[in-house]
């Protein structure tokens, strides 16, 4: 990798003027400081939901909630540029709290709006399960806060970093990168082998520092452990690698859309030849339906497929052993990706998603590793880069 010479470059640096030219990073919500959601106006629209509430009490009316339906895809409208956003003219879920089904969800979202309110005044912040621990037999488990505090910032339309809410991080981040947390910590993400967690607080990052040539999103862990033992971030080139360790958690997410407002250089994707290594690429570059009231700081759209695709393993002659057969559930995952908004956008995906089901047959990443030991930092990954060989 040493002795690459100058011009091996050449297709990443032309795709990142093409992003630049074309995409650019957008108006992003995350700016220093969020101006347009201080503590004053979270505060106030806490404080309408409880009028509100009060209201209906003194009307002697059951007082109810409205959360949009997050579920829901009739919710969702897709745009290229943005990905998977909620729509303007959504229909919502109501919280009754004269109805035994919803009463108990009624109780726990007041009581996460009650610990809301008093961070925001207090200029404090929690993670979520600070706030499960805060009242372990009314929220019942971890999923319950966690499933509120999203209703929450969905239906009051603030970001939930607005609202002092922090999640703890499970992804990692290591290459040519340096930032400053929020207090002031200076980050290094250049340590050899040892990668640094995504931070809890990733909209208080700043001066973001890199020489880097790209971002490159890892699905595994274990892929992103064997890049980093192979020292793929220095032998190859300056460049950034990330993982969310499968479906990636939020701060992940926000990451990857801080480097790219931040540094605007080429984001790949390498993810499995299946169907969940598919998904899992969409949700970094379009979104989850879920999280679409935050695609502004959630999605990256310029994100390219870089590998592993299915194209490859028939081009590189991957042994049929290596291949794992068809699930009815990889069948079924597949079929629903076809349907999905953004595949009308990605004729060159399509192919793909085409091979996959007439061979009936997905590969995990470390099936180079039939091929050669070190196939995949040796040949695979410079060839790709080298030659654009990404889509």
């Amino acid at each position: 990798f040493s002795s690459l010479c100058s011009h091996f470059f050449i297709e990443v640096d032309r795709l990142r003027a093409l992003l630049v030219q074309n995409h650019g990073p957008s108006d992003s919500l995350l700016r220093d400081g969020d101006e347009e959601f201080t503590s004053e106006i979270v505060l106030a629209r806490i404080e309408n939901v409880i009028e509100a509430i009060l209201t209906s009490l003194s009307k002697s009316e059951a007082p109810t909630l409205t959360v949009l339906n997050r579920s829901c895809w009739s919710n969702i409208r897709f745009e290229d540029d943005i990905g998977l956003h909620a729509a303007s003219d959504y229909t919502v879920s109501t919280i009754r709290s004269d109805c035994s089904r919803s009463v108990t969800r009624f109780a726990t979202t007041l009581k996460v709006l009650s610990v809301i309110y008093k961070m925001v005044q207090s200029n404090s912040y929690a993670t979520k399960r600070d706030i499960y621990y805060n009242d372990t037999q009314l929220f019942g488990s971890q999923r319950t806060v966690d499933l509120i505090v999203d209703d929450i910032s969905c239906m009051l339309r603030v970001p939930r970093r607005n609202l002092h809410v922090l999640a703890s991080s499970k992804g990692f981040i290591a290459g040519d990168l340096c930032y400053t947390e929020e207090d002031g910590t200076k980050v290094n993400c250049d340590s050899g082998s040892m990668a640094v967690l995504v931070s809890s607080n990733v909209c208080g990052i700043k001066n973001f520092v890199s020489t880097a040539k790209f971002v490159l999103i890892v699905e595994k862990d274990a892929t992103f452990q064997r890049l980093l033992d192979d020292e793929f971030c220095t032998k190859l080139a300056p460049c950034i690698m990330i993982t969310g360790k499968g479906v990636p958690d939020v701060n992940s997410r926000l990451m990857v859309r801080r480097l790219w407002d931040s540094l605007c250089i080429p984001i790949f994707a390498l993810v499995d030849a299946d169907p969940h290594g598919i998904e899992i690429m969409c949700i970094y570059k379009y979104g989850s339906v879920s999280m679409s009231f935050d695609a502004h700081n959630l999605t990256v759209p310029a994100v390219m497929w870089l590998g592993l695709l299915p194209s490859d393993i028939e081009r590189l002659n991957v042994p049929k052993d290596a291949l794992i057969p068809f699930t009815k559930r990889d069948h079924s995952k597949l079929q629903s990706l076809q349907k999905r908004p953004y595949f009308n956008s990605q004729p060159l995906w399509k192919k793909e998603i085409e091979l996959m089901l007439k061979w009936q047959q997905k590969a995990e990443i470390q099936c180079l590793t039939s091929i050669a030991p070190d196939y995949l930092t040796r040949v695979y990954l410079p060839n790709k880069l080298r030659f654009g060989g990404w889509i």
